[in-house]
């Protein structure tokens, strides 16, 4: 099954391309340039791959939670792919990807959320599916969510900046932490490849973003009282 997956979620992009049963993968740091460079390195990926988007069968995306700005480019350019090939698409939870990656069962996600917050949820893997044993949510280091058993591994950049906090609260129940980890493609194709298979895949007008932040926006007096705490 020849399926593409993305990740604009965060300043980097990230792409794999399952292609007759091989791996293509890219990533870089493109800061705020996914809108210019998604579609030309799609084609640069392809052409690596000897294959054309004609012979996609789906496409994967990350729906967050993340950059606003990054997971709306990744939707629409998803979309438009899908509209054109009438092929299906699935969105993958940003932080099942994150924990996808990991050579781990169970994996606790963390992601800075900007305005002193954490998006974090915790997922276990059976085979390879993997289950949501922590709900998405997003979380002030001061009022972090109980996790439960013991056994797991963290990942990302919600311990690169709020490290204290995060290993206070789940330090004995931590085996392994990889503050450096950053979500990835090859997470959001480990996930959605079952889904494919098993027929889970929707239309591309069905696809939405997953906004775990009810409040996008603050007020300048608002973003202040964060800032200050």
């Amino acid at each position: 099954m020849n399926l593409l997956a993305l990740d604009t979620s965060t300043d980097h992009l990230s792409l794999a391309l399952a292609w007759n049963g091989q791996l293509l993968t890219h990533a870089a740091q493109v800061g705020q340039k996914h809108a210019e460079l998604t579609l030309p390195t799609i084609e640069a990926l392809l052409a690596q791959a000897g294959g054309r988007l004609a012979d996609l069968a789906g496409i994967a995306v990350s729906i967050g939670p993340g950059s606003f700005t990054g997971l709306r480019i990744g939707c629409g350019i998803v979309q438009g792919l899908a509209f054109g090939l009438d092929c299906p698409v699935y969105g993958v939870n940003t932080l099942a990807a994150l924990a996808a990656a990991e050579d781990a069962t169970r994996v606790l996600s963390v992601l800075d959320a900007r305005m002193n917050e954490l998006y974090l949820a915790a997922f276990e893997r059976e085979g390879e599916i993997w289950h949501e044993v922590l709900p998405s949510g997003v979380y002030p280091p001061s009022a972090l969510p109980d996790l439960p058993g013991q056994g797991w591994t963290g990942a990302g950049n919600g311990f690169a900046v709020r490290g204290a906090e995060l290993q206070a609260r789940y330090g004995d129940q931590l085996d392994a932490v990889h503050a450096d980890r950053v979500p990835l493609a090859t997470g959001v194709l480990k996930v959605a490849e079952p889904a494919f298979r098993a027929g889970l895949a929707y239309p591309a007008e069905r696809l939405e973003l997953l906004y775990v932040r009810d409040k996008v926006a603050l007020k300048v007096d608002e973003q202040a009282r964060l800032r200050a705490k």
